[in-house]
């Protein structure tokens, strides 16, 4: 007798707390003091807003990541089970601390410093338990930059997870040595790559081995490989391609932007909750997303202002 599902998503990566600081935030050395507009404590890391932003749009959802047994790993894992995300899959380490995330918010963009702490603590034999446990449908992966031992074992979990008949998307989010290799092998096993444009030019490079300028040829690039190409543009929305070819996009909303930081993962979730939910249109799984990334700038940090489905389906009527 087949075991039931428990759940339908299964998110992999990093969960921390981001420290959002907003107002006057470029620093200045030589002792400098500045006053700041705001400062919030909120949910962060990838693969962790992703799969909060899957529940919030009433998709069944666990994550599988590494927090320390402190303070500031107690704090994700309330913010994930207040936002309906099954933790049973999150590991305590007693040795290691949460890793944590500054960020240093404009309206138009951030930046991010990071402790790695945890982060980069889950392994393959974790991943392949939980979703033997868990038996999602799909595995999202998150933040492959930050988890550089994952990562190297990444093609053969891949591997495994196409023999359970699990289908894979991947946001590897920036990689902070600038390096951008070691995916061409990764991206041949997944069904969905969810990139920015900017990180699409440097894959797509370092795939083609020359530089890239333009988005749509990056893109191009890389749904060679076999994989699905759904490209975030910020406010112009998302483009898809596969086989090299564009086959769809959709247009962000024009809305008052509070905070940016996580819209791309509330993207993710926004394309993925239209997967679970049976859309077959590739327009309309890409405007689930862009609506998704776009509802989530209303809010401070990462969750704050995530879609329900009635949001999506208020704006998509």
């Amino acid at each position: 007798m087949t075991a039931p599902r428990t759940v339908d998503v299964l998110v992999v990566g990093d969960a921390n707390p981001d420290l959002l600081l907003t107002g006057d935030t470029v620093p200045r050395f030589g002792q400098a003091e500045q006053l700041l507009d705001g400062a919030d404590l909120l949910l962060g890391g990838s693969a962790a807003i992703v799969a909060h932003g899957l529940a919030r749009l009433g998709v069944r959802t666990a994550l599988a990541a590494v927090v320390g047994d402190d303070p500031f790993g107690a704090f994700v894992l309330e913010r994930l089970r207040e936002g309906g995300v099954d933790v049973s899959a999150v590991q305590t380490s007693a040795s290691l601390p949460t890793g944590i995330s500054v960020v240093l918010s404009e309206p138009h963009d951030r930046a991010i410093l990071t402790l790695p702490g945890t982060i980069p603590a889950l392994t393959a034999e974790a991943v392949l338990a939980a979703v033997d446990r868990l038996r999602p449908r799909h595995v999202h992966v998150a933040s492959y930059f930050l988890q550089p031992e994952l990562a190297s074992e990444l093609p053969g979990v891949l591997d495994a997870l196409a023999d359970r008949g699990v289908t894979v998307s991947l946001d590897t989010n920036w990689d902070p040595a600038e390096k951008w290799t070691g995916l061409e092998e990764v991206l041949r096993r997944v069904a969905v790559f969810l990139p920015n444009g900017e990180e699409a030019l440097a894959i797509g490079a370092a795939v083609a081995g020359r530089r890239l300028t333009d988005v749509d040829e990056a893109a191009s690039v890389l749904s060679r490989l076999g994989c699905r190409v759904v490209v975030k543009a910020g406010a112009d929305g998302g483009i898809v391609f596969s086989g090299g070819e564009r086959v769809a996009a959709a247009p962000g909303l024009v809305l008052e932007v509070v905070d940016t930081t996580g819209a791309g993962d509330s993207f993710d979730a926004g394309y993925l909750a239209a997967l679970d939910a049976g859309v077959t249109a590739e327009e309309d799984r890409v405007r689930w997303a862009a609506v998704a990334g776009s509802l989530s700038v209303r809010g401070r940090g990462g969750t704050g202002a995530q879609a329900t489905r009635g949001d999506l389906a208020g704006v998509l009527a």
